[in-house]
């Protein structure tokens, strides 16, 4: 990866660290999903009005959308409004490494290498344990509902991953804006069927300073600048070089939590959380051909 590519990539990590604890705040006053479809009408609009509609077919701007934006932040937003902390979401969310990796050598032929497959296992593993020690902290096991809704959020950015490697010469800044269009409407819905009319209605109705400020980051610093280059990355380089830069993130989003919020993993769940993240690293290592190794 070009080093300039690598610093922008580093500066998504950052901001992206950042955004669980921006969530949290947007939490506080507005309910998860309607707090998502807020985030992606003012990602979409008045932008859409003015870029233009990125190189790349109906299909993809539309799985986008769907599975790397309303699927990824549906169930990541409800995960932390069910109780997961800012620090422990960035972790488990990074299983998407792992699911982007399997489902591109299926879909795309990209092959994962023995190491690979042996990191896969050790996140696997991570999971695990940050599962015993959630359970742990809940003796009827409920806390394990946040985790499972959070891991699926991983699954769906990795398929929202693969798709958006099918448009290679898109620019990543209008498939943010463009993708988002189809977010809204989805999830509106959804939240009408779950939470009932009166949820949404008073969501829109009595936004608070705290919403403002969150969507002020999210939508921004999260949505328009990283995913911009998020998806600009992996339309150049293939999705098992770009998808390890998020494993900055966690410990990002941690010492944010800390900081900020006071909010600290329990033993188990920062035990489960570097093999989780230590897995996924080792799952990129490479051999160069004289035996030395690297990170991709």
């Amino acid at each position: 990866m070009r080093p300039r590519h690598l610093a922008l990539g580093l500066a998504v990590a950052i901001v992206w660290g950042l955004n669980f604890v921006a969530i949290e705040l947007g939490l506080t006053d507005t309910d998860a999903l309607p707090l998502v479809a807020m985030r992606f009408i003012l990602t979409a609009f008045p932008l859409v009005l003015f870029v233009k509609r990125p190189d790349a077919p109906w299909w993809v701007i539309v799985g986008v959308g769907l599975f790397m934006s309303a699927g990824q932040f549906g169930l990541l937003f409800t995960s932390m409004q069910l109780g997961l902390s800012p620090g422990l979401a960035a972790v488990v969310l990074q299983c998407q490494a792992i699911f982007t990796m399997f489902i591109a050598g299926v879909v795309l032929r990209e092959r994962p290498k023995p190491i690979q497959v042996i990191g896969a296992g050790c996140a696997l593993i991570g999971l695990g344990i940050v599962a015993a020690g959630r359970i742990e902290d809940s003796a009827d096991g409920v806390a394990i509902v946040p985790l499972i809704v959070c891991i699926a959020a991983g699954l769906s950015w990795s398929i929202g991953n693969v798709i958006q490697r099918f448009a290679p010469r898109a620019n990543g800044f209008s498939m943010v804006v463009w993708s988002a269009l189809v977010v809204p409407l989805p999830i509106l819905c959804l939240s009408y069927w779950l939470d009932g009319p009166e949820v949404l209605v008073d969501a829109f109705a009595t936004i608070g300073w705290p919403t403002w400020a969150s969507l002020a980051f999210t939508v921004g610093a999260a949505s328009l600048f990283g995913y911009s280059v998020w998806n600009t990355l992996l339309s150049t380089y293939p999705a098992a070089t770009v998808t390890p830069i998020a494993l900055l993130v966690p410990p990002i989003a941690i010492i944010a939590a800390a900081i900020f919020l006071q909010e600290l993993p329990n033993t188990l769940e920062l035990i489960g959380s570097a093999f989780l993240v230590g897995g996924v690293a080792i799952g990129y290592i490479r051999r160069r051909q004289n035996g030395t190794q690297r990170v991709a």
